[in-house]
């Protein structure tokens, strides 16, 4: 394969074809179903798929087969199957990446919005530019740059979902439905990741999996005058907040449920000392802190450690609490919340999801009831051991493309189809990589794409597609 020809060629296409289709589906509101309780109706992801459906289609793939995928009362899938060039082997590389979006919010710089595509310096600005938008156009862009410039590559399969940023919650069900079609899967590609910085190529070794819960404490049935009933009847705050500490440590934010901890695996708290001795301010560096906040630890090593291995809990929504200006003196009925944790990549999400329901509903104080709500749980990733001829072909692509060599580190995010997968198909190669790098914003205002390194990621697929059918 002409290397330097492709990097040229990945270039042209990301300048000429890519951005001016990728522009337009940023204006395409696709928010994810867990957002968008109508998604059916409003249709919006319909269009996104339809939209790189047509874009893909266009290409012109020589064998290449292009279908939207529907199972009944489940979210679209768009699937592209491309043939192996000639005298590859009979195995498929299955490219991953998702067509919807997180919800807007507000916040926006001047001049920018979530669907409005703005180019300025070198960065799309828009949302699902970074997350995750792109990854099918980098996947077909990095199939026709390996065919134009006599590269090879086994069968490729692009599978770009609608549900990933509402945990994914019909893949199961797609990949139960496609497995024979897939076939042998010997090498997975993600494009749904990110990096440390834009010097080098980064490969994401772990993911977090997830549990989501939403839990109500009960204790009166309409609310009452403070001044008669308090100290009478028990706060359900105060009660949520003895049920929290069963949870977590709120001194430091330690999770005390065993079933949500495993033991860190060596080699993967050596791979956080090495990523932020090769890239100092790679984690702190990752959150815009605000003059005077000081992070949960100084060790940055043991930052990444947290982020990626350790569980977390964050509290991401809350009923039965009025706004201050309308909050009255009345002892509320009932406090809800929407507790999100981040598991290390081994745990059992469903055995932790039972764990944590059992300990918010037993022996609750006061006798107060609790109920739940919404939830959800999403499997981690943990990355097998690098084949050589993956660890050669990072390397040629680190020196001729990126000038720097690259380097992995796990990701404190979830992509809950890399551990179906894994599960899958264990003997399987993963490249987890991506381009949400410093300042992306994916999920917050102001999300954008790195377009050159968007570009190098491009080149870097088409590197590993050549090697993996040469191999």
């Amino acid at each position: 394969m002409d290397r330097v020809a492709v990097t040229k060629t990945v270039e042209r296409m990301w300048d000429e074809a890519v951005l001016p289709s990728l522009s337009e589906l940023v204006r395409i509101p696709a928010v994810s179903p867990a957002f968008d309780a109508d998604w059916v109706d409003t249709g919006y992801l319909d269009a996104a798929v339809d939209h790189v459906r047509e874009w893909i289609t266009g290409r012109g793939i020589t064998g290449a087969a292009v279908e939207v995928v529907r199972l009944p009362g489940r979210t679209p899938l768009l699937l592209v199957d491309v043939p192996a060039t000639s005298g590859a082997p009979e195995e498929t590389v299955l490219l991953y990446g998702h067509l919807d979006k997180q919800p807007p919010v507000g916040g926006w710089s001047d001049g920018l919005g979530p669907w409005t595509p703005v180019v300025r310096d070198d960065r799309l600005y828009g949302r699902g530019a970074a997350d995750d938008g792109y990854a099918g156009y980098a996947a077909i862009t990095a199939i026709e740059a390996v065919r134009e410039h006599g590269g090879a590559h086994a069968r490729c399969v692009v599978l770009l979902e609608t549900g990933e940023e509402s945990g994914s919650p019909d893949l199961p069900a797609y990949l139960e439905h496609l497995s024979d079609r897939l076939g042998d899967v010997s090498l997975v590609v993600c494009l749904d990741s990110g990096a440390g910085d834009y010097e080098r190529l980064w490969l994401t070794t772990a993911l977090r999996g997830l549990v989501q819960l939403e839990v109500t404490v009960h204790v009166l049935d309409s609310g009452q005058h403070s001044g008669t009933a308090s100290g009478i009847v028990p706060s359900s705050f105060r009660i949520m907040r003895q049920l929290l500490d069963r949870l977590e440590d709120s001194a430091t934010g330690e999770v005390l449920v065993p079933e949500l901890n495993v033991a860190i695996p060596p080699n993967r708290v050596e791979e956080a000392r090495s990523a932020v001795a090769a890239a100092p301010g790679l984690v702190r560096g990752s959150v815009p802190f605000p003059e005077g906040l000081r992070p949960v630890v100084e060790d940055e090593a043991e930052l990444a450690l947290n982020n990626t291995w350790r569980p977390t809990l964050s509290v991401t929504g809350a009923a039965g609490l009025p706004l201050p200006a309308d909050a009255g003196n009345v002892l509320r009925p009932s406090t809800t919340l929407m507790l999100s944790f981040r598991l290390p990549p081994t745990a059992d999400p469903e055995a932790a999801l039972a764990a944590v329901r059992e300990r918010l509903s037993t022996d609750v104080p006061y006798g107060a009831r609790v109920t739940f709500g919404h939830s959800e749980s999403g499997l981690g990733w943990n990355a097998p051991e690098l084949a050589p001829w993956l660890g050669t072909a990072l390397d040629q692509v680190s020196d001729e493309v990126f000038g720097a060599g690259w380097r992995t580190m796990g990701l404190g995010g979830s992509i809950p189809f890399m551990g179906l997968l894994h599960n899958a198909y264990p003997d399987a190669q993963f490249v987890v990589t991506g381009a949400l790098g410093p300042d992306s914003n994916a999920h917050v205002p102001d999300e954008s794409l790195h377009l050159p390194f968007a570009a190098k990621i491009t080149t870097a697929i088409s590197y590993v597609l050549d090697a993996h059918a040469r191999r």
